[in-house]
C-alpha cells in the first residue's frame, strides 16, 4: 500500500546527480587525466559510505550500553547490528582487491598530485576507531604525535571532543563489571576454577617430565612456558598482580570485567549467557576484521609504493605494518583463550546456580 503522497523517483531519492558527479581527478587540472584516478576516487568514496553505515550501527549499539541495565531483548538487536558491521567489514576487506587491479605505475601517474591528502584525514575512520575504543593513549607513538596534526581545526576539535566520550570498549567493560554471577552465596566458583587449572597445569608438567623422546632444551622450554602460564593464571585471580600487569599493558579490561567475560565464555552454553557470548564474539571479529583491513592495506601500499613515504608524511608500509600489530582494541578477548579449560575439566555448577543461569518453567497449576 502506497503511503507517500509525492511520487519518489529513483535518481532523486539516491541523489545520483550529486554522487555520480562527485569524482574530480586532480591530474586533469595539470595534465592529461590519469585513467585510474577515477577508480582511486570511487573506491575511497565507497569506503566513506560504508564508514557512515558502520558509524550508524555503532551509534545505536552505544546507546544500548550507555544505560544502567541492558536487557536480553536489547542484546538481540545489538548482536544483529554488530553482525551487520562484520559483514560490511568483510566487504571492505574484499574491496582492496579492486584497488589492487591498479599497477604501481598507474598509481604513480597521479599520486604526486594528491600531496598532502591522506587516509590520515578520514574523519569517519578516526570516529570509528575512537568510538570502538582506540583513543590516543592506546595508539603507536607516531599516531600519538600525528593523529590530529594533519587535520583542519574544525575536524581536530570535533575528534578531540569525541575522545572525551565513553567508547564501546569502556561501555562493554562496565556492562561486564555489572554481571551478577561472579558470587553465588557460599559457593566459590573461582576457587573451583583455581583448583581445576592447577590440576591441568600439574598434568601438563607431569607429561613434559615423563616424555623420553624430547631434547633437554625443549623440555626446559616447555617447563618454562608452564611456569609462565601459572603466573598468568595466578595474576588473573589476584587483584594486586592483575593491577600490576594492567599497568604494564598486559591487560586492558578491569579484573572484574575480565573475570565476567571469562565466566561467560566458559559457560557459553548456559541460556542466560548465549547472547552475551555472541556480543563478545562479535567484538572479537570486528577487531580481527580491522586488523585484516590494516594488514591488506599495508600489503597494498608496499606493492604500490615500495619503501617510499606516504602522501601524508608517514613511513608508508612500515607505519601501516606497525599499526596492524599495535592498534588493537579488544585484545583481552583474544588472550582469553589462555585461561580456558576443556569442557571435560570445567567445574560443574551446583543446581541452584544452574537454575539462575537457565530458563525454568513451573508446571501448570491444578484447577
Amino acid at each position: 500500500m502506497q503511503k507517500n503522497t509525492t511520487p519518489c523517483y529513483y535518481g532523486d531519492y539516491l541523489q545520483l546527480d550529486k554522487i555520480l558527479t562527485a569524482q574530480a581527478p586532480e591530474s586533469a587540472k595539470y595534465a592529461k587525466e590519469a585513467h585510474d584516478e577515477t577508480l582511486f576516487i570511487v573506491v575511497h568514496q565507497v569506503y566513506e559510505l560504508w564508514f557512515k553505515q558502520v558509524l550508524h550501527e555503532l551509534k545505536a549499539v552505544l546507546a544500548v550500553f550507555a544505560t544502567d541495565e541492558v536487557k536480553d531483548q536489547q542484546l538481540t538487536g545489538v548482536v544483529h547490528k554488530l553482525k551487520r558491521v562484520i559483514t560490511i567489514q568483510q566487504l571492505m576487506n574484499q574491496q582492496i582487491g579492486v584497488m589492487e587491479t591498479m599497477t604501481p605505475q598507474d598509481f604513480m601517474s597521479f599520486r604526486d598530485y594528491l600531496v598532502p591528502a591522506s587516509g590520515f584525514q578520514s574523519v569517519q575512520f578516526k570516529m570509528l576507531e575512537i568510538g570502538l575504543g582506540l583513543k590516543s593513549e592506546y595508539r603507536i607513538d607516531f599516531d600519538k604525535n600525528s593523529f590530529y596534526s594533519r587535520l583542519n581545526e574544525k575536524d581536530r576539535i570535533f575528534l578531540e571532543g569525541l575522545e572525551t566520550q565513553p567508547s564501546l570498549f569502556e561501555q562493554v567493560e562496565k556492562w561486564l563489571e555489572r554481571m551478577p554471577f561472579l558470587q553465588f552465596g557460599d559457593f566459590s566458583f573461582w576457587q573451583m576454577y583455581q583448583n581445576a587449572t592447577e590440576k591441568m597445569l600439574n598434568e601438563d608438567e607431569s607429561t613434559v617430565l615423563s616424555i623420553d623422546q624430547i631434547a633437554e632444551h625443549e623440555r626446559e622450554m616447555q617447563l618454562k612456558e608452564i611456569i609462565n602460564t601459572r603466573a598468568k593464571f595466578a595474576a588473573l585471580l589476584d587483584k594486586d598482580k592483575y593491577a600490576e600487569l594492567q599497568q604494564q599493558g598486559s591487560f586492558r579490561l578491569s579484573q572484574r570485567a575480565m573475570l565476567a567475560a571469562l565466566f561467560i565464555t566458559l559457560y557459553q552454553e548456559e541460556p542466560v549467557f548465549n547472547l552475551p557470548f555472541q556480543v563478545l564474539t562479535c567484538l572479537t571479529e570486528i577487531d580481527e576484521n580491522m586488523t585484516i583491513w590494516r594488514y591488506k592495506h599495508a600489503m597494498m601500499v608496499q606493492r604500490m609504493l615500495g619503501t617510499k613515504i606516504g602522501t601524508g608524511g608517514s613511513s608508508g608500509h612500515d607505519y601501516l605494518k606497525r599499526t596492524t600489530e599495535k592498534n588493537r582494541i579488544f585484545t583481552d578477548l583474544f588472550h582469553m583463550a589462555t585461561f580456558l579449560l576443556p569442557k571435560s575439566d570445567l567445574p560443574e555448577l551446583p543446581l541452584a546456580v544452574r537454575k539462575q543461569l537457565g530458563f525454568y518453567f513451573a508446571g501448570a497449576q491444578q484447577v
